[in-house]
């Protein structure tokens, strides 16, 4: 693996390590940089386009390491009722994907699959909703409550999905399990009401992702790579906790590296800030700390180009890369910086940031 062609005095020597090839999980990389899954909808029923291969090989060849897809969603009807959402286990899915794999492929760059499970985001006029406990964290009604059947099935769907990404050429696969989606809802205590297996301490509440994590593993190869994504926050509730302490995290995350996941994805909406009270250790210091795997850290990086360099002390890349030197995360991800720029890390990386383009929101309805 060879870095992007950057000439060594192109880089800042605060920022250096973060545009050197690397490796996370065994998968070769060109820089230390991941490009986030972003929910873009061009995949007609479910079937991702030649402009969808483009869209990524373009960030590939910007320098993005490793690519997490967009959420694919498992092939159940509970998954999720948009059509222009992808699928993977489906043959004309599978194959749409490998032409997405073979273009990112072709840059140098390496891609994962994140497969995915809407829960109570989904539309209940669109067909059925599933949820572990037939409520929201407010206790109002929603869906209905998954039962040991239909969590049996769901495990079988996920080792499906993986088994097709495996097929298809992808480096790996990562799991949702964040931001309020089914399984993330499943961690959550607010959400998992359960009196069964599945349910009440975290670990009941972190048993489904641990079963699917497994079965993914048993889907696939011993040194094929499984993420997790997981997070605090909820994209209705930002204050939302899934643990309240590092060892309430720590019985969370501990049965998924025993289960067989490669590494681990913190998202945050700013990732240099403190996990916990009384220690400055972000989220994805505390995930690799606990479980000693590699971790990407996601959250609101290089949102403008001002703040590449400046802004507080905590917030430039520089301070991220110093994060990234003490062990707190492998990988840097990035969101919504990547939709206007796609050549992001190549930009910054040979300075020119008078090229990059400020994240504005009407750019999430652009796909180029």
């Amino acid at each position: 693996m060879t870095a992007i062609s950057l000439e060594p005095a192109q880089l800042n020597p605060a920022t250096r390590g973060l545009f050197e090839p690397t490796t996370m999980a065994g998968i070769p990389l060109q820089t230390s940089f991941a490009m986030a899954p972003m929910t873009r909808e061009q995949s007609p029923d479910g079937v991702p386009t030649s402009a969808v291969a483009d869209y990524y090989r373009r960030r590939a060849e910007g320098g993005v390491g490793l690519i997490i897809t967009e959420g694919i969603l498992v092939d159940h009807e509970s998954a999720g009722h948009e059509t222009d959402i992808p699928r993977l286990s489906r043959p004309a899915s599978a194959a749409g994907w490998k032409q997405v794999v073979d273009e990112v492929h072709a840059t140098g760059g390496a891609i994962l699959a994140q497969l995915w499970h809407q829960g109570s985001e989904r539309s209940a006029d669109a067909g059925p909703v599933w949820t572990p406990s037939g409520v929201r964290e407010d206790g109002r009604p929603c869906g209905r409550a998954i039962t040991i059947a239909d969590i049996d099935h769901l495990i079988s769907l996920y080792a499906d999905a993986a088994r097709a990404a495996h097929g298809a050429g992808f480096d790996g696969v990562e799991i949702h399990a964040a931001h309020g989606y089914l399984l993330d809802e499943f961690l959550w205590a607010a959400t998992n009401r359960r009196t069964d297996r599945y349910g009440g301490s975290a670990d009941g509440r972190t048993r489904l992702v641990t079963e699917i994590v497994a079965a993914v593993r048993d889907a696939t190869t011993p040194n094929f790579p499984v993420g997790v994504r997981f997070s605090q926050f909820k994209e209705r509730e930002f204050a939302a906790r899934i643990a309240s302490t590092p060892d309430e995290l720590s019985r969370l995350l501990t049965p998924w590296v025993e289960a067989g996941a490669s590494m681990l994805h913190a998202s945050t909406r700013r990732l240099w800030e403190p996990a916990f009270d009384g220690s400055a250790r972000t989220l994805a210091g505390w995930a690799k700390a606990i479980t000693g795997l590699p971790t990407i850290a996601v959250g609101s990086v290089g949102l403008t180009a001002d703040g590449v360099h400046d802004g507080p002390s905590t917030t430039t890349l520089a301070a991220i890369s110093a994060l990234r030197d003490s062990g707190e995360l492998d990988l840097v991800a990035l969101g919504r910086a990547l939709l206007a720029n796609p050549a992001w890390v190549r930009h910054v990386g040979a300075g020119r940031l008078d090229e990059l383009v400020d994240y504005r929101k009407e750019q999430e309805s652009v796909f180029a």
